[in-house]
Parts: structure tokens; sequence; C-alpha cells
């Protein structure tokens, strides 16, 4: 059984060039539906290619915010992802 992982909940702030390096890497892996892996504050986190992706927007007085969410669980991560089949 894998050791049980620390509650964290944290914000990174990136320059612009490694964010867009960052993106681009995510985008790559996503339309080869392969997983993601990125280090985050000296943690290297695995993203499943089966993630759920999503986009937040919240607005509160003069500030707006916008995140890009990928969530999933640990199961999502033990499973293999599906094979896409060629067209031929």
């Amino acid at each position: 059984m894998a050791p049980r992982k620390k509650s964290r909940d944290l914000e990174k702030t990136y320059t612009h060039a490694q964010f867009i390096d960052k993106l681009r890497r995510l985008a790559d892996a996503m339309e080869k539906d392969k997983p993601f892996a990125i280090q985050i504050a000296g943690e290297r986190i695995n993203v499943p290619a089966r993630a759920i992706y999503n986009i937040e927007h919240e607005r509160e007085g003069g500030d707006e915010e916008i995140e890009f969410q990928i969530k999933w669980s640990d199961a999502d991560a033990a499973k293999p992802a599906k094979k896409k089949m060629a067209l031929k």
C-alpha cells in the first residue's frame, strides 16, 4: 500500500516564460493523451491523462482571477490511459 500523501494548499508564482513553458508542455501531453509531470515547490506531481480540466473565473471588487484547474484522484492515476484507435 502506497503511503498517504500529506494535505497541501499552496500557490506558486512563475515568470511569464516559465508559465508559457508549463502550459505548452501540458498542452503537448494532453494532445498525445499522455500523463503530465510538473514540479511545484519541490514536489514532483504526476498528472494522469484521465484528469479533468476546468477553468474558473472569479470577480470581487476590482480584482479578477482566472484559474486553470486540473483534478484527479489517486484511483485515476492508477488506471491506464485509453488508447485511441487510428482510422485507416
